[in-house]
């Protein structure tokens, strides 16, 4: 993975490579980014920056022979942990390394979904157990190869359950020589205190939506206008834009879900909500999670149109027509709440709740809120 591959994050970049340059490499560093931002990537672009046997002042040459074995994730100093779905035949990262470097070269912006998907275990809980500490130790207990640096990326860390994540501090506070730990995580919080306090903190924010913008008139040959409004819904997330694109096809299908959920919760028509969610519950999870990202961006947009900064507004024709009936309904008086109700849902989603307790809950506190008077008609 060269730098130049990674969307955006000059700042990040620049910093890594000085990072090298002045011989202040961290055995412990933890790359902390939102899913999309290309943490991993970035992780594994410094990995392979530091054992190019050619580098550049910028980047790694992608020519010599550590920089072949690293595009191809073979590289016999290069150690990957992520999370994965524990059973009588999978117990560390080593077990499903095939299905992982698949995964990746496939899409290196992938997201643990996306991993689990590979897997065939959408519906199973993450984990990074406590065998992979021993698989950790016994590979880091290895001379290295070629490299000057055995390097270690543990991706999704915090998915460390707690044996593993106190068998790792052990490691981390006295690490074997020549030795780089790579972290890579989503949700700092997650993480033991005592590990965040022994890495270096490589902090990652959203990709802008010009560098969205640009990479995706560039590799998916989008029009520039576009490319603004996936950028737009995606949010800094190149993950997310890539499923946008991907469900292009059925553009309209997001719109008309959130019309038969604002109209079934307006009144509350019980047999019409559990209609919607009969059908929005047999969707995949990445629909679902999608389908919340939309309906938070359409409660953005109808919050503008009902204060007239319309010329903010980033809409197809369809949506216009309904948000200019639709708008009305939100205001400075539930906005919030409704902004909040799909964050924690989105949060929720991610975490594997039920999609129809959900979904359901979501319907009644849609039904409360909409029916919330506008500020001009309370007394």
């Amino acid at each position: 993975m060269l730098f130049k591959e990674i969307i955006g994050q000059q700042a990040v970049k620049d910093r890594l490579v000085r990072s090298f340059k002045e011989g202040r490499i961290s055995h412990a560093q933890l790359f902390l980014g939102p899913e999309g931002s290309g943490s991993l990537p970035m992780a594994l672009a410094y990995a392979q920056y530091i054992s190019c046997k050619n580098k550049t002042n910028e980047d790694s040459c992608g020519q010599c022979s550590s920089c072949v074995k690293y595009n191809k994730l073979v590289h016999p100093d290069l150690h990957f942990v992520y999370p994965v779905a524990l059973s009588k035949d999978v117990k560390t990262s080593t077990d499903v390394a095939a299905n992982w470097r698949e995964a990746f070269l496939d899409n290196p912006y992938i997201t643990l979904f996306n991993w689990f998907e590979q897997l065939s275990a959408e519906n199973k809980q993450a984990v990074i157990g406590v065998e992979e500490s021993g698989e950790i130790l016994r590979k880091l207990s290895l001379t290295t190869y070629e490299a000057e640096y055995k390097i270690m990326i543990i991706w999704q860390a915090e998915k460390m359950n707690p044996a593993a994540a106190n068998k790792l501090l052990k490691i981390l506070e006295e690490p074997p020589d020549k030795t780089l730990f790579l972290l890579v995580c989503e949700n700092e919080d997650q993480l033991l205190r005592t590990i965040v306090s022994r890495t270096q903190l490589i902090k990652i924010n959203k990709i802008s939506d010009r560098d969205l913008i640009d990479a995706l008139v560039s590799r998916h040959n989008q029009t520039p206008d576009a490319a603004e409004k996936v950028a737009h819904l995606a949010d800094g997330s190149y993950a997310e834009a890539q499923l946008l694109l991907s469900e292009n096809e059925n553009a309209g299908q997001n719109l008309a879900s959130f019309q038969k959920l604002m109209r079934a919760s307006l009144k509350f028509d019980p047999k019409a909500v559990m209609a919607w969610i009969d059908d929005i519950s047999v969707a995949g999870r990445e629909r679902q999670k999608n389908f919340l990202n939309y309906a938070l961006h359409i409660m953005r947009e109808s919050m503008i149109v009902n204060y007239g900064d319309t010329i903010l507004v980033k809409l197809g024709a369809d949506e216009q027509d309904f948000v200019k009936k639709f708008s009305p309904f939100i205001h400075g008086r539930n906005i919030e709440r409704f902004i909040d109700e799909l964050n924690k849902a989105h949060y929720h989603m991610e975490r594997n709740a039920n999609a129809k307790i959900l979904f359901m809950d979501l319907a009644c506190k849609f039904s409360e809120l909409l029916n919330v008077p506008k500020p001009d008609l309370v007394n």
